[in-house]
């Protein structure tokens, strides 16, 4: 167990490493060409920013959740797979709160629209808002339940990870997101997910 618990999580540090080397190379001399190449093509995508923005998606989820909890105080009990959803969206709403609340105003990254119209790529530490750009809350809230699915679920790892990789594409060209903002998200993401997936598998196991 000790063991198996080491393999991980050095497979996660370097990961870590891996994400943070090439969300920094993004940042330093991708991020601000790639925006000012999609600005045109951003405003087309402008629409979806109401269907699929964090609001209506923390809603959705809340409604699950909250129908889950309902379904299991009426009947006693509901399937495995409700038990992954429901760990899945409370996962995701917290992951999300955390980035929106705590790495967003500490990290303090401007937007591409602010860039695009002025502002300084950069980092401004400890100065920033829920609505700054780094890391995407849309990735985190997406990565963090796909993490959990992925974890109790490994066959749905293909089309999950290709699913975030579409994602990941649309906030970049939609122009709400820079390169390094999806790859950061995506990354704390889908950890966050797994790390909640591993722990209800050891809750789960300890059951029986």
């Amino acid at each position: 167990m000790v063991k198996s618990f080491s393999v991980v999580l050095r497979i996660w540090l370097l990961s870590f490493v891996a994400c943070a080397a090439l969300a920094a190379l993004c940042f330093a001399g991708i991020d601000v060409p790639v925006a000012h190449r999609v600005w045109r093509y951003g405003h087309r995508l402008s629409s979806l920013n109401a269907a699929f923005g964090a609001t209506v998606i923390l809603t959705l989820e809340s409604a699950v959740v909250l129908g889950l909890v309902l379904a299991r105080l009426m009947r006693g009990h509901i399937s495995r797979f409700a038990e992954a959803l429901a760990i899945a969206c409370l996962a995701s709403i917290c992951a999300y709160g955390m980035n929106d609340q705590v790495l967003k105003p500490f990290f303090g990254v401007p937007t591409p629209a602010e860039v695009v119209h002025g502002a300084r790529h950069t980092l401004n530490i400890a100065m920033g808002f829920a609505y700054s750009s780094f890391p995407s809350g849309h990735m985190v809230l997406a990565g963090a339940f796909a993490g959990v699915f992925m974890r109790l679920y490994s066959g749905s790892i293909r089309l999950l990870s290709a699913l975030l990789a579409l994602a990941a594409a649309l906030l970049v060209v939609g122009d709400w997101h820079f390169v390094s903002d999806v790859i950061a998200g995506a990354f704390l993401g889908v950890s966050a997910g797994m790390l909640a997936g591993e722990g209800w598998a050891a809750h789960v196991s300890s059951r029986y």
